[in-house]
């Protein structure tokens, strides 16, 4: 693949330097004339593959990611984020695969009430965002899944989630989507239920 050095260094700096997943638009924006953004990526990602860190297509971009075989030894050194409560990740997953979706939906749908802590977790952590109201009485609230959501789980959009018929035993112990149906009360953080891996560190 035919790709000038200096294409290959600007797009590997601006991966590097983001924080969030790079598009290939943006990234096109910045390529010298004459250089499409999706070969660029396509020879950087085959560049790095193998190695260490390598560059995986999540939340609609592309991102540096630590190589999944290394990431539960990294685990041991490497701090991870904070673990949503158990009653946070059932939402999530509801929320995921039933989006748009109302409250009252969110709680029907677990068999308990949902807790404006729960809520406001999700929001804290920018995996869940309004996305209208419902117009039916009292025009309740849409809830949706945020591009942050895709990249914590190391999804490329929202096609790529687990088909919920596959959903059929316990989740993972870390960094899995739990069964949207699975009804459970609110409780304290389950230390069996991981938020997924951070934008910038593990990769799932």
């Amino acid at each position: 693949m035919d790709v000038e050095a200096d294409a290959l260094r600007l797009a590997e700096a601006m991966l590097f330097a983001s924080a969030t997943p790079v598009t290939a638009r943006a990234l096109g924006q910045v390529l010298p004339e004459g250089s499409e953004a999706e070969t660029v990526l396509a020879a950087l990602r085959d560049g790095y593959a193998g190695r260490g860190v390598e560059l995986v297509e999540v939340a609609g971009g592309w991102q540096f990611r630590t190589a999944p075989d290394l990431a539960p030894r990294l685990r041991k050194v490497v701090s991870v984020p904070r673990r949503l409560p158990r009653a946070a990740m059932e939402t999530l997953a509801i929320v995921a695969y039933h989006q748009p979706v109302t409250r009252a939906e969110i709680e029907e749908i677990r068999g308990a009430s949902l807790a404006q802590a729960t809520l406001d977790a999700l929001l804290e952590s920018g995996l869940i965002v309004p996305k209208g109201r419902r117009e039916t009485p009292g025009r309740p609230t849409l809830w949706g899944t945020t591009p942050a959501f895709l990249a914590q789980f190391g999804l490329s959009d929202l096609r790529a989630l687990p088909r919920r018929e596959d959903l059929l035993v316990e989740p993972p112990t870390a960094g899995g989507m739990p069964p949207a149906d699975r009804a459970e009360p609110d409780r304290g953080p389950d230390p069996d239920i991981g938020e997924g891996p951070s934008n910038s560190g593990m990769a799932g």
